[in-house]
């Protein structure tokens, strides 16, 4: 069957991480998406590593399921092979500043009076409507002023650092992801389409805040803003005598029974561990006492005590170990394809499953211009 998307034709001006993981998601479910780039192509292509130039392996995870062709907005010809594929496209999205898409007559305005139905999604660094827009912006940037990058230090007196992952391009993708498919549920009511704006900065902000708005919540408390047990400077992987463990005793029960299971019952005889009303205000002592009960026994000590205690577990995994994850395994998780120039490629397959309308990998990642030709007669063919 078809994915969930099948017949939706996506123009994608978009180019590094947080567009391509966008339009990548919904060409997995089905949708057509036609990659444009300039002759230099994505920068994604050239991020290391990779075996031959211009096919990274960035690029290779983020653009399976689209037809690349390169065109020159610069030139009138290129521009107007463009136009002529917006007109009965579903959904144009482009990280391209705002400013820019106006010059080239790119803006919604000039595109909906020729396709009504259009959907036009423009993710930026920030809203159009405030003081930083067209500031350039790339994940690093939004994760300083977002307050990410601050909160990973604080509570432990470090200094602020960067989450080890590109997460504020992925997350702000995958709000893009959700908006461009909710416009299309819209359209199917009101036969038209609409302009889209989701600015990094701004999602990042709401994704930070949902818990460490806290104490701000509530106008004029004092209360200081950020969840507190998240902060707390022993909420960590805890060592064990011979490796890492992630564990979270997180319900009265929970804790009750490893308290009981690690030989330290009288623990579970507090008031201040076993109210959640006062575990709350003890959250950090909790995790020190935690840090200390766990170091006292291997990692598979750990897992046979705990194994049959419903206490959410596991050892820290390595990104190797994911590769041999016996869950992902029997999944069929990764998913490795032949591609014409770079041989075996393995990739993280697709998460989410639909009963009927499953999405598949029908493409791999193109090369340069390698549909342009075709893309360009198709273009003809509409005139």
């Amino acid at each position: 069957m078809p994915g969930p998307l099948s017949g939706v034709k996506i123009i994608d001006l978009t180019s590094v991480g947080m567009g391509p993981y966008a339009t990548q998601i919904l060409g997995d479910m089905g949708a057509d998406v036609i990659k444009v780039e300039t002759a230099q192509g994505d920068m994604f292509r050239h991020a290391a590593p990779s075996v031959h130039p211009g096919m990274s392996a960035a690029y290779l995870q983020l653009n399976r399921n689209k037809r690349s062709i390169v065109l020159d907005l610069k030139l009138p010809a290129d521009l107007a092979v463009l136009k002529t594929l917006l007109r009965d496209a579903d959904i144009l999205v482009s990280n391209i500043r705002a400013q820019s898409m106006r010059r080239l007559g790119l803006s919604y305005e000039d595109l909906q009076r020729d396709n009504p139905r259009l959907i036009y999604c423009g993710v930026y660094g920030f809203s159009e409507a405030g003081p930083y827009a067209g500031k350039p912006a790339f994940d690093d940037i939004i994760q300083a002023m977002s307050g990410v990058a601050g909160i990973q230090g604080r509570g432990a007196g470090r200094e602020p650092a960067y989450v080890n992952a590109v997460i504020a391009d992925k997350t702000t993708g995958l709000t893009a992801v959700y908006a461009m498919t909710m416009a299309l549920y819209e359209r199917e009511k009101s036969g038209m389409g609409q302009a889209i704006e989701v600015p990094m900065f701004e999602t990042m902000v709401s994704f930070n805040l949902i818990e460490h708005m806290a104490g701000a919540t509530f106008s004029g408390s004092g209360i200081p803003m950020g969840y507190e047990r998240v902060l707390s400077e022993s909420r960590k992987p805890y060592r064990t005598l011979d490796g890492y463990i992630g564990l979270l005793p997180y319900t009265t029960g929970q804790w009750r029974r490893f308290f009981e299971l690690s030989g330290h019952p009288e623990h579970a005889e507090q008031e201040r561990f076993m109210d959640p009303a006062q575990r709350a205000h003890h959250i950090g002592e909790m995790y020190e006492l935690l840090a200390a009960i766990v170091a006292q026994r291997s990692t598979q000590e750990w897992m046979q005590l705990l194994a049959s205690a419903d206490i959410p577990m596991a050892p820290v995994a390595s990104l190797e170990d994911l590769l041999e994850d016996p869950h992902l395994q029997a999944t069929g998780f990764f998913e490795t394809h032949e591609h014409p120039t770079e041989g075996p490629v393995t990739m993280p397959g697709i998460p989410v499953r639909f009963s009927r309308t499953p999405g598949s990998i029908r493409r791999l990642p193109p090369n340069l211009d390698q549909d342009g030709a075709a893309i360009r007669q198709e273009a003809e063919e509409k005139k």
